[in-house]
């Protein structure tokens, strides 16, 4: 499915393959938080990030608009996270 999809955006295997990579990274960073809170505010940024990109995607290849629930969900959690989060990683 995913590979699919990735010729769909016109997206390279290694572009999607380093999102793949990335967004493990991201959500093992995000999921370490619960122990080390300082770890949370930039992987929340990112992956607010990647969201945003797969949006973009979405509309660029004009999918119906439920593809673009599951990003936009991840992206205002990410969001709500990365602003909760905020406060701790002022210096």
């Amino acid at each position: 499915n995913i590979v699919k999809e990735s010729k769909q955006y016109g997206i390279s295997d290694l572009l999607r393959n380093f999102v793949g990579f990335s967004k493990i990274a991201l959500a093992t960073l995000l999921v370490t938080g619960i122990w080390y809170p300082n770890l949370v505010f930039i992987p929340a940024i990112l992956m607010a990030g990647l969201m945003l990109c797969a949006q973009v995607a979405h509309i660029k290849v004009k999918n119906p608009p439920i593809k673009f629930v599951p990003s936009l969900i991840l992206f205002a959690l990410c969001v709500f996270i990365a602003f909760a989060y905020y406060d701790l990683f002022k210096i």
